[in-house]
């Protein structure tokens, strides 16, 4: 429960401080101003803001229907640019409130506050509604993904309880400050809030597609700050300032803060306007009040309205759960009692009526994409299929073990916009990668060979300092080849085999290899113990480099491969879990790093077809391990896993965490499947 919570402490605290501050800076003003009767304009705007947020968490949970994660992005920027346009506006306006103060301060900030309700409405309701939506969010995201709710609703609520109390020690403290001096400080902590918020939302844009460029980093800082600790979530949560950030963020933030920031500063240097002649305004004539409304209405229609939308996104919104359809699955009858279905979320009671255990799949008829598919399906037997259905035609395929592929007639949906498919690869597709790689993994044994002989000589030869460094060289050239270790068979315990559940453990007879050697060299044995076990490594390099061409390299490892290197990387390496004495860790992390950089090179033309958004961000990760990785790195020295700060050592681990999110869809992108 609770470390599904703390991401949402996080956003809770984030989210709420922002919101937070401008609104408990509008109530200080109005209190300062003696303007209290204005202070329902700021509440109503809060509790419409609070409203709308409920009410579209009510629809993300009760519905099937959300906003795609573009569209998502495309919202929170267009509300963030439009939120800073009013809170510029505000910002103006305490400036010429602060410039017009004289000895008649109360009635002349009661003159300059005849702005109409409807901006401080929209003001405080576009403060907190952007932060509002953006947690509504973020939680039903968090939740969906854990599986339960009451660990991201409990942090959240402690975030949003703690950033409630620090924006009232603030409100606090404000209410006991210089009235000009007040409007003039704030104007100016509004003008940086907002210019963080502009540089938000113009990232948000970038990221729903609106805006170009945001592969274009300005800044990545990522290297050298841990965003995840607390004085960065601060900065985040205050300024909205981020270890990465794009071109157009930095020149928007900039570009805002410079023009914004001058033109307060200039208004603040002018002239104050001078006193107004002693001489009496004859009155007007008293016109006739206004009817006025109740003071209940608008705050009853703002609560009332959200909460009504969203009853009614739910009532219509949700998908009617039809009776599920059954389909045979068999060689004679694929698909029958298949029919047009109803666009969205639907569920299939598959049934194999032949005598074979069989594969099955919802398709695209012209290009084979795979909507959805069930694996080993016994015979007798019924397993449901859920898939999202829209617009367009499809069909069943049906793969008996042993059989013949079938494929349905196809039926056509209309309406339903768009679903996700996943275009299939078969293993002819593979081939070519796995040529490719196979290539590389042969000049990779090619160049063992002759590292694992010089280390042998070093040692036959008793020079000890110098086999340290080629152990170190040889090593890394076998480390980058991790793709290939389920191919290598027995060549790989013998090769690269650890202590770990031996009976003699480091002396046990079988411990050989890399391992064996790299025990004796740092653990001061002499080179009479260490000569044979080079001499048997060099003859294993040489044996996996005879046997290697002939081995079966199965097509479907490379894309496994892409993300288990990585993970063996962060459970064995990162931990310092291998190391036997050389502290060199890191310099193998990199080998992995590098021989996983080969892989994705030769499988990008099949990911970018099915993904094309996923290799730049997963080239930007590796970008990032990389230079991690490198500031470890000092001449031929690499520093010990052990030795590395807190702060370092939580990066490092943090960016390859986020490689391996980013890579993990890749197996299933390019999972061999029967359909193609």
């Amino acid at each position: 429960m609770w470390d599904d919570a703390f991401p949402s402490f996080l956003i809770g605290l984030r989210e709420g401080l922002e919101a937070g501050l401008i609104v408990s800076i509008l109530v200080a003003t109005l209190v300062r101003a003696d303007a209290r009767s204005r202070l329902p304009q700021v509440w109503t705007g809060v509790l419409a803001a609070i409203t709308l947020a409920m009410s579209f968490g009510a629809v993300l949970t009760f519905t099937a229907a959300s906003l795609s994660a573009t569209a998502q992005e495309a919202f929170g920027g267009t509300l963030s640019v439009i939120a800073v346009a009013f809170v510029t506006a505000m910002v103006f306006w305490m400036r010429r409130s602060a410039r017009s103060l004289s000895g008649e301060i109360k009635e002349k900030i009661t003159g300059a506050l005849a702005m109409g309700s409807g901006v401080l409405i929209l003001t405080s309701f576009l403060a907190v509604g952007r932060e509002g939506l953006e947690t509504a969010l973020f939680l039903w995201t968090t939740a969906q993904a854990a599986g339960e709710s009451s660990g991201p609703l409990t942090g959240a609520a402690i975030g949003l309880i703690l950033s409630a109390a620090l924006c009232w020690g603030l409100y606090r403290r404000v209410l006991k400050i210089n009235l000009t001096k007040f409007f003039t400080a704030t104007g100016a902590v509004l003008i940086v809030i907002a210019a963080g918020v502009l540089g938000y939302g113009l990232r948000d844009l970038q990221e729903g597609g609106v805006l170009p460029g945001k592969a274009a980093y300005a800044v990545d800082l990522s290297g050298s700050i841990d965003a995840g600790s607390w004085y960065s979530t601060l900065v985040q949560g205050v300024f909205n300032l981020t270890p990465t950030m794009t071109w157009l963020q930095v020149f928007g933030y900039a570009g805002y803060l410079a023009v914004v920031m001058t033109l307060f500063v200039r208004g603040l240097r002018a002239t104050a306007p001078k006193p107004a002649s002693g001489k009496a305004a004859p009155a007007p004539d008293a016109p006739t009040p206004p009817r006025r409304r109740p003071a209940w209405v608008v705050p009853v229609a703002v609560v009332t309205v959200p909460a009504l939308l969203a009853g009614l996104a739910v009532a219509f919104g949700r998908p009617k759960p039809g009776a599920a359809q059954t389909v045979a699955v068999s060689e004679k009858d694929c698909g029958e009692g298949f029919t047009a279905p109803r666009p969205g979320r639907q569920t299939f009671q598959m049934h194999n009526t032949g005598d074979k255990t069989a594969e099955v799949y919802l398709i695209d008829p012209a290009t084979n994409a795979v909507y959805g598919e069930i694996e080993g399906l016994a015979p007798g037997t019924t397993r449901a299929l859920v898939a999202t259905v829209a617009g367009g035609a499809y069909a069943w395929r049906c793969v008996p073990s042993g059989g013949t592929a079938v494929t349905s007639e196809a039926v056509r949906v209309t309406g339903g916009g768009a679903a996700k498919a996943v275009v299939p690869v078969s293993e002819h597709d593979l081939s070519g990668p796995l040529a490719q790689y196979r290539t590389y993994v042969d000049e990779g044994l090619a160049a063992l060979v002759p590292q694992t002989r010089t280390l042998a000589d070093d040692i036959r030869h008793n020079h000890l300092g110098q086999a340290r460094t080629d152990w170190l060289t040889a090593h890394r050239t076998y480390a980058s080849l991790g793709a290939a270790y389920g191919t290598f068979e027995d060549f790989d315990r013998k090769i690269d085999g650890r202590a770990d559940g031996l009976t003699g453990g480091v002396h046990d007879k079988d411990f050989t290899g890399f391992h064996r050697i790299e025990y004796g060299l740092w653990h001061g044995e002499p080179a009479a113990s260490l000569t044979a076990p080079a001499q048997r490594l060099a003859a294993d390099a040489a044996g996996l480099r005879k046997a290697f061409p002939h081995q079966d390299f199965d097509p479907s490892d490379l894309p496994l491969r892409a993300h288990e290197v990585l993970e063996n990387t962060l459970q064995f390496e990162l931990t310092g879990d291998t190391d036997e004495g050389s502290h060199t860790n890191l310099a193998t992390a990199d080998a992995n790093l590098a021989g996983t950089r080969e892989l994705l090179t030769v499988l990008r033309p099949l990911l970018t077809r099915r993904s094309p958004h996923l290799l730049p961000t997963v080239d930007a990760d590796v970008a990032r391990l990389q230079k991690l990785l490198d500031s470890a790195h000092h001449g031929s020295h690499w520093t010990p896993v052990g030795q590395l700060g807190a702060t370092a050592r939580a990066r490092v681990n943090g960016a390859t965490g986020q490689l391996l999110e980013d890579l993990s869809p890749v197996p299933d992108l390019l999972e061999i499947r029967k359909s193609a």
